[in-house]
């Protein structure tokens, strides 16, 4: 399985000289699994470069499209991801937590005309919707499971199981500790989660946010890194950084994921998410496979 993280940040797109070096885009995340099959995670907007990479050597397989919840900075990218406008390309759309998909209802929101110039009817692409049917998803190799978050709204994780043993799981738009009801407490996600390749997780807070943003939906650094020592991944993934956290504040965290992971975890590392980060994912490994350089 290749993994590759083209947008990090949470909330809206926060470009400028403070965050080039970790990115500003809204998250998304590209994936390739054993068999060649493609599918892409949350469509921010990081899926505009996603898109040109797709053209670049375009996918004879339809790609399949999951994502988390419908906030903005989720789903802000898919107007801009060039493969829709493309005769040719074939797109497979799966449904929310409990959401029964219904023809292009899901699209005809963002697509509507008013919004974007383009109605859904203009778009030229193949796009298909998923059915609700019972987990697990069979994706090309691939099996994946879903797990509801404690996010204002709504909001669903994924884990994907490759058939070679690769697996990744994504966890993002979801406090560990929020006020009312919990509905999935840390003991359950670190279950889902178990010893998968590579865990990303939504740590987009400090200790020093809260009072302020309890109840936003997003988990803190020492929450998650807890989190991670409870899964036991390969490789822990920082993500879903808050706008306002400039690279030299990334920086700082980053150390203490490094120093946490070397004292605390019994496998792999945990790091920050950056754009262009990609990892190899295999059975019992999680190599980077890109540098900053």
């Amino acid at each position: 399985m290749e993994v590759t993280i083209y947008g990090v940040r949470g909330s809206v797109p926060s470009p400028g000289p403070s965050t080039a070096r970790y990115g500003g885009n809204t998250v998304n995340i590209g994936v390739k699994l054993a068999d060649g099959t493609q599918l892409f995670l949350d469509a921010g907007t990081g899926a505009r470069q996603l898109g040109k990479d797709l053209l670049k050597a375009p996918p004879a397989a339809p790609v399949h499209f999951l994502l988390t919840h419908q906030h903005y900075d989720h789903i802000i990218g898919l107007p801009f991801f060039e493969p829709i406008y493309q005769p040719d390309f074939e797109l497979i759309m799966y449904p929310l937590e409990h959401q029964d998909i219904e023809g292009d209802r899901s699209l005809a929101e963002i697509f509507d005309g008013i919004h974007t110039p383009a109605g859904i009817g203009d778009l030229p692409s193949n796009i298909r919707f998923a059915e609700a049917n019972p987990d697990p998803w069979k994706i090309g190799t691939a099996s994946v499971t879903r797990i509801p978050l404690n996010h204002p709204g709504g909001a669903q994780g994924f884990r994907i199981d490759d058939s070679d043993g690769a697996s990744l799981t994504l966890l993002t738009d979801n406090e560990i500790s929020p006020p009312g009801t919990l509905v999935s407490p840390p003991e359950r996600l670190a279950e889902f989660s178990r010893r998968t390749g590579l865990l990303i997780v939504d740590a987009q807070y400090l200790p020093e946010d809260l009072p302020a943003k309890r109840g936003w939906g997003h988990g803190t650094v020492p929450e998650v890194l807890e989190l991670g020592r409870m899964a036991d991944p390969e490789t822990l993934l920082l993500f879903h950084h808050d706008p306002d956290r400039s690279d030299d504040a990334l920086d700082k965290i980053a150390e203490q994921a490094r120093e946490f992971a070397g004292a605390q975890m019994n496998r792999g590392p945990a790091l920050v998410a950056y754009e262009g980060m990609r990892f190899e994912v295999g059975a019992d490994s999680c190599r980077p496979i890109q540098d900053r350089s």
